[in-house]
């Protein structure tokens, strides 16, 4: 079976770019255009907008498997508790 990466609402990609540079900045990992250190939270939107979130950049080509796969993990994570929290079947 063919995996899709299309987002089924697609006003979401930009709050997912929001989101992976935050959780990024939480675990402290270096990314976005000439990052050298720690980000701090309170500066994770800013981030995103000067990261674009392109994979393409390379910024965050330097990280290692397990260091993207957290982000991807803690993104999924957060998904499921705003579902819980806000669908109530």
């Amino acid at each position: 079976m063919a995996r899709s990466n299309r987002k089924i609402v697609p006003e979401s990609r930009q709050v997912l770019q929001q989101w992976k540079y935050e959780i990024a900045a939480e675990f402290g990992l270096p990314v976005g255009y000439g990052a050298t250190g720690a980000a701090d939270t309170e500066f994770a939107g800013e981030l995103g907008a000067l990261g674009g979130g392109q994979s393409s950049g390379g910024s965050w080509g330097h990280l290692t498997s397990r260091e993207n796969g957290s982000v991807g993990g803690e993104i999924t994570k957060r998904l499921i508790a705003h579902a819980e929290r806000n669908f109530i079947l």
